[in-house]
């Protein structure tokens, strides 16, 4: 089975970048699953329905979030509408919601989690490491995909080593930057520090340069905003041994993509 995972959505430039794109991703990796996260999406923070539903238009099979999920209070009711998309399993009990999906592509069943790690981040997440065991006891299927949004190279790492053999891949998301460390681990599991962000090319993960100097040299709360021109479709493709739920091969790739600019 072949999956493509793509990073971060940040942004209209991210969203169109992702819709120019995935005809050239479709024809190079045929892929038969698309998971996109989609945390960023909406002007940099946050989803819509709107927009989860454009990203479903596309051929995208299933969204993940992160630690912006509730950016826009308009979207909890629609991550308990049955649809395909999860936030962080880790977020308390009766938060709107669920951190695991079954999406079934032919006879395949794949089941994609999400967690938030804990060192570096905005907020005290529940345990991802025990989060993590207790999905998969509830798992029904072979093929799972865990996106771990995580700031942390450390963390991420330690959660591919803990999961390994028990999932088919552990990808980082969240720093929106590349790394350079895909690889397949002794027990079958495909680990990527982070796979990268879909957005503006010329930026600071996705944000306007200017004011992100201005912030840095100032300290003033200055409001951010999605940067403009072109952009980048930055992911993973994975070949899974559906029968065993391990991966087989492990393709990095990042594309730039002549975008619309930023709404």
């Amino acid at each position: 089975m072949r999956i493509l995972f793509l990073g971060d959505i940040v942004g209209s430039v991210g969203r169109k970048a992702v819709a120019a794109a995935l005809p050239t991703l479709r024809e190079a990796h045929t892929p038969d699953l698309i998971i996109a996260n989609g945390e960023n999406a909406a002007a940099g923070l946050g989803i819509t329905p709107g927009i989860a539903d454009d990203l479903f238009a596309l051929g995208v099979d299933a969204i993940t979030l992160g630690n912006h999920a509730f950016h826009r209070s308009e979207i909890s009711t629609y991550l308990d509408s049955g649809k395909p998309i999860v936030r962080p399993a880790n977020f308390p009990p009766g938060t709107p919601g669920r951190g695991m999906v079954l999406v079934e592509k032919g006879t395949v069943a794949v089941a994609v989690l999400n967690l938030c790690g804990r060192t570096f981040m905005d907020r005290p997440y529940d345990d991802p490491f025990r989060c993590a065991d207790a999905l998969l006891e509830e798992a029904e299927a072979v093929v799972r995909i865990v996106d771990f949004h995580a700031e942390a190279t450390s963390e991420k790492m330690a959660m591919a080593w803990h999961l390994d053999g028990r999932v088919a891949a552990v990808l980082g998301t969240h720093t929106h930057v590349q790394t350079a460390d895909a690889r397949i681990l002794p027990g079958g599991t495909a680990f990527f520090s982070d796979v990268g962000m879909c957005g503006p090319r010329d930026s600071v993960i996705g944000m306007d340069t200017d004011i992100i100097l201005r912030r840095m040299k100032t300290l003033m709360p200055l409001r951010l905003e999605v940067a403009k021109g072109p952009g980048i479709v930055c992911g993973v493709l994975l070949v899974v041994d559906e029968e065993l739920g391990v991966a087989t091969e492990v393709q990095p790739f990042c594309l730039e993509v002549e975008a619309p600019e930023a709404e």
